[in-house]
């Protein structure tokens, strides 16, 4: 692989941490797919190492592509596969080790002698992005371990997780899910079609939802240090916890939790 170093010219010495210093090289296209899903079925991407963003499509088919970028690696230990099922949806998966296993449930990255890559080789800092272009109608599962993920321009159900990064995922539709780990979390929707549970989480940031109009609901908001927010008027069950609120919203119903360690939870009416 052709290593780039930044020099400088004219000088007699060199200083090793100059030598030392490589560009991080990148490789547009690494992947790409366009196909069409049917409304209401999904389209699903699974990384390890790098950040995925989500837009509106500006036709009728899903358009997914990828970019790898590396300093010390090799962007062909990292290979990108993709799979069709019976029903229309789509499985993205971008996969570091030769026995590393993807489903539409779960993702495994792993070693014969059970060390991570990283471990094995610390070489190996390859990141890939994802770029994709969602139609109206269909529904958006994205999940990473290191890299942020955002979506917007959808109008359908959102499903997005990180371990290190920030989530945020806006639907004109819904409903929306969303976690991190380190990271702040922030979720949009424009309607809830169904009575289903909803449930937003980080540890170390803040947790935002935001809703459009009057809702029923049942909520569940916890932080250890941080604060609560709500902008609808809401009736307490059970005794004042200052690190967990109860309450009910309108009539009740679905359950909505909003849950952080460290940061503020806030549920928002846009």
């Amino acid at each position: 692989m052709k290593q780039v170093y930044r020099v400088m010219l004219g000088a007699a010495l060199m200083a090793p941490s100059v030598l030392a210093a490589q560009e991080r090289q990148t490789q547009h296209d690494a992947f790409t797919l366009s196909e069409r899903v049917p409304a209401g079925q999904w389209i699903r991407v699974r990384n390890l190492n790098g950040e995925i963003r989500v837009r509106a499509a500006t036709g009728d088919k899903v358009e997914v592509s990828a970019t790898k970028s590396w300093r010390r690696g090799d962007p062909k230990d990292v290979r990108i596969e993709s799979r069709k099922s019976s029903d229309g949806s789509i499985l993205v998966c971008a996969l570091w080790t030769d026995n590393a296993t993807c489903t539409e449930n779960s993702y495994s990255s792993h070693d014969d002698d059970r060390r991570s890559h990283w471990d094995r080789d610390n070489r190996n800092d390859v990141a890939v992005a994802f770029e994709v272009r969602v139609p109206k109608g269909v529904k958006v599962g994205v999940w990473s371990v290191n890299g942020s993920v955002n979506v917007d321009g959808v109008t359908g159900e959102v499903r997005a997780s990180t371990v290190n990064g920030s989530v945020e995922a806006i639907s004109a539709g819904g409903p929306v899910q969303a976690s991190t780990v380190n990271g702040s979390v922030r979720a949009t929707m424009g309607r809830l079609d169904s009575d289903e549970d909803l449930e937003f989480s980080s540890v170390n940031g803040s947790v935002v939802a935001e809703f459009t109009g009057d809702i029923d609901a049942n909520v569940d908001l916890s932080t250890v240090n941080g604060r609560f927010q709500t902008d609808w008027p809401v009736t307490i069950t059970g005794r004042i916890d200052p690190r967990r609120l109860r309450a009910t919203l309108g009539k009740g119903g679905r359950r909505i939790k909003l849950s952080t360690v460290n940061g503020n939870v806030e549920l928002r009416k846009r």
